[in-house]
């Protein structure tokens, strides 16, 4: 009862945040005004912006709560099983290639088409080998995201200057979606992906006792864990295509709120997605008020405020909570 109440108490202030941050913005706070052609597209920009923020957070949330229990390692988060840099290295090419002068959606569409041929050859190759043990999966997503960084590094090293520094300002986040389009089709594939991982919430929970306690309480581990991870990726994917590479929000949320609902993934996921959401919307708004007019990546922020979070969880009781 005590943790339901402060569930409550903490979700009570979140529409009241995400107004506020629809009002702060690089020229100031407060609403534009809505009788200038300027002022309702200033107004539309922060809209777009803040929509952005929410689906990727919540996304990157439940993406890192789920594989953490899948892999039962609490350093797990989104990005562990390469899709990080197959993205990347998806994204650089269109951005070397000039297919993103073409049409605004060839950046988040090759982005996304490499992240998710990255999932499909590490789930091949971690299934071939030990049937999606934890420790190969790990291991395999490691060692296929050090082969990728090294051929952007590659790719890098032969670009232009103007296109490296494209690159790299997309590596750094940025949750200026290009249009309303590219947005709905992001949430449709994060809820899609969201909505799997709460209907698998009984096996998320079972997986946190490991692989053969959960199929001796009646879960079908190989089938489940391919979907679990398939989901959890596919959240992650579709947010790397919208935002670029920004980091500690799958790994602190899910973490911080195991201390106030408790590892039941049926109250984890939904709190998972609502608070992530929040979070990444609000380190955005910093990141464009704090040193208005130039604009500081979001990534700086969510790992400038999320790494002492992380320590002070880790020294509050001297490890992280997983059950």
């Amino acid at each position: 009862m005590l943790k339901n109440r402060h569930i409550l108490y903490l979700l009570i202030p979140i529409p009241f945040l995400l107004a506020l941050c629809l009002l702060a913005g690089s020229s100031g706070f407060g609403m534009p005004d809505l009788d200038t052609p300027t002022g309702r597209a200033l107004l539309d920009l922060r809209l777009c912006r803040l929509v952005t923020g929410f689906v990727v957070g919540a996304a990157l949330s439940c993406s890192g709560c789920a594989l953490q229990a899948v892999l039962r390692n609490a350093l797990a988060e989104p990005y562990v099983l390469g899709v990080s840099s197959g993205g990347s290295l998806g994204a650089a090419l269109v951005i070397a290639t000039g297919l993103s002068a073409i049409t605004p959606l060839a950046l988040p569409a090759g982005a996304f088409a490499a992240a998710a041929v990255t999932l499909l050859l590490v789930c091949l190759l971690a299934n071939r080998t030990s049937g999606y043990s934890p420790n190969t999966l790990i291991l395999t997503g490691v060692v296929a995201g050090s082969m990728l960084s090294s051929l952007l590094m590659l790719l890098l090293s032969f670009a232009k200057s103007r296109t490296i520094h494209s690159i790299t300002w997309w590596l750094l986040g940025n949750l200026q979606a290009t249009s309303w389009s590219l947005i709905l089709g992001i949430a449709v594939l994060v809820a899609l992906a969201l909505g799997v991982l709460c209907y698998e919430a009984r096996a998320l929970n079972a997986l946190l006792l490991g692989h053969d306690a959960a199929h001796n309480l009646g879960v079908r581990t190989r089938f489940a864990m391919p979907i679990i991870l398939t989901a959890a990726t596919l959240a992650a994917s579709a947010a790397v295509a919208a935002s670029g590479i920004i980091g500690f929000v799958g790994l602190i949320v899910p973490h911080a709120l195991r201390r106030l609902t408790g590892a039941n993934h049926r109250t984890l996921l939904p709190c998972a997605a609502l608070f992530g959401g929040t979070f990444l919307v609000l380190c955005d708004t910093l990141a464009r008020t704090l040193a208005a007019p130039h604009e500081i990546p979001v990534g700086v922020i969510t790992s400038l405020s999320g790494g002492p979070f992380f320590l002070y969880l880790l020294t509050r009781k001297g490890r992280l909570p997983l059950a």
